[in-house]
């Protein structure tokens, strides 16, 4: 089924393979890496348990890729699985995926602006994050080769803390301490926390408007990225695992300042640092992924028509950068974040499922996408009660507005 041209200027295609892995690096080596580990720990309940969850985080991730990768192929416009499912599915489908992804990684841009505010300037975490939030809506407007640019600079940073973490925890003595044993059904939970960690390389194809031959460079660019991921999620895992154990990683608010706190002191202000940074790359690309969304929606009258406004000058959605930015403040002036991590994997996880489903219709024999729309549900339904009774609220209201828009673009 062919891709409808989109209304309104088209974007400017300036992402070649390298630049698309390294967005999708750095909005994977985020805010995950520093804060999922203690809620999946309680959640899992042993150390075999927690790595259990990461390889099924890790699977679902897998097979959302290749499922992404192998649409954004064929539909190289901006927006992503709200895209795929309108054009393989039906509307419906893909409002929900477009819905999902907007209120998802609004409230978990709030999230990550707030943790880098905490990390960075604990004394006033919310004026940082809101200014953090204005810079990075300021960088985004100037082209995606910016955003670009910026994110292979906070993902090469993330790597070297990392690394520098993961040496100093193998060379550092052992005082792990254990939790009560594996709990399954828990190790679902622990899945899906973790799966948050992962929830960034469909950043990549939700860019695919503005990726040059996107036919070779996104399904070259998504696994590599995800490839890369999962091993340095593994090395942390294991590391933080030997050093901590399951008991102290479970009740760390820090889990990965305490693992080098544990082995080498020194490092303990560098990882905080580290740690602001790898959030800032995870923000900057979840800002333009949120815009791009926004501005598919708006193309299509699901959102208001204003949104779909692109800049001649520097070929981005800038009206939808602006709207989205301006939520993301609203919401870092008045979220908690308890539960944040839950409630936007919950959204995450129903946006993959559309996009598994979507990628079904391109061979219903394949198992893949089958696999990972499965495992979004049972994970998606894993999750703490609070997290699905608030994203189950969120799609009642979006169904609601659907039914309006529907009306609304069927009327001449």
């Amino acid at each position: 089924m062919p891709t409808p041209a989109p209304q309104g200027p088209p974007l400017q295609r300036r992402l070649g393979l390298h630049s698309a892995i390294t967005i999708g690096l750095a909005s994977m080596l985020g805010a995950g890496v520093f804060a999922v580990w203690a809620p999946a720990a309680e959640a899992a309940g042993s150390a075999p348990g927690l790595l259990a969850a990461l390889a099924i985080a890790g699977l679902i991730a897998y097979c959302n890729a290749r499922s992404t990768a192998r649409l954004a192929a064929l539909h190289p416009q901006a927006g992503g699985a709200y895209i795929y499912g309108t054009i393989r599915l039906n509307p419906a489908a893909g409002f929900t995926a477009g819905w999902a992804f907007l209120v998802g990684k609004t409230a978990s841009a709030a999230a990550m602006a707030l943790t880098l505010g905490a990390y960075l300037l604990p004394d006033h975490p919310r004026a940082l994050a809101a200014a953090t939030v204005v810079a990075f809506c300021a960088i985004n407007l100037l082209g995606v080769k910016r955003t670009a640019l910026a994110s292979a600079v906070f993902a090469a940073i993330t790597l070297a803390v990392l690394a520098a973490v993961i040496i100093a925890g193998a060379a550092g003595p052992v005082a792990a301490q254990p939790l009560d044993g594996t709990r399954p059904w828990g190790v679902l939970t622990a899945a899906g926390f973790l799966f948050f960690a992962f929830a960034g390389y469909a950043r990549i194809a939700t860019l695919g408007e503005e990726v040059t031959n996107p036919e070779r460079t996104i399904p070259r660019a998504v696994p590599i990225a995800l490839g890369i991921t999962f091993t340095v999620y593994l090395l942390v895992a294991l590391t933080a695992l030997s050093v901590l154990g399951t008991g102290t990683l479970a009740a760390s608010t820090a889990p990965l300042a305490d693992l080098a706190g544990a082995s080498a002191p020194a490092l303990k202000p560098v990882v905080a640092i580290g740690a602001g940074v790898a959030v800032a790359g995870v923000l900057l690309s979840l800002l333009a992924g949120i815009g791009r969304t926004a501005l598919a929606m708006a193309r299509d009258r699901r959102l208001p028509g204003a949104l779909a406004a692109v800049s001649e000058r520097f070929g981005v959605p800038w009206a939808a950068e602006l709207a989205a930015s301006g939520l993301v403040l609203i919401l870092v002036s008045t979220l908690d974040l308890s539960g944040a991590i839950g409630f936007s994997s919950f959204c995450v996880l129903v946006y993959y499922g559309v996009a598994n489903a979507s990628a079904v219709t391109l061979d219903r024999r394949a198992p893949l996408p089958w696999l990972g729309l499965a495992g979004c549900m049972l994970v998606a339904a894993s999750l703490p009660l609070s997290a699905v009774l608030g994203g189950l609220a969120v799609f009642a209201v979006g169904a609601g507005w659907f039914a309006l828009t529907e009306r609304r673009t069927r009327t001449p």
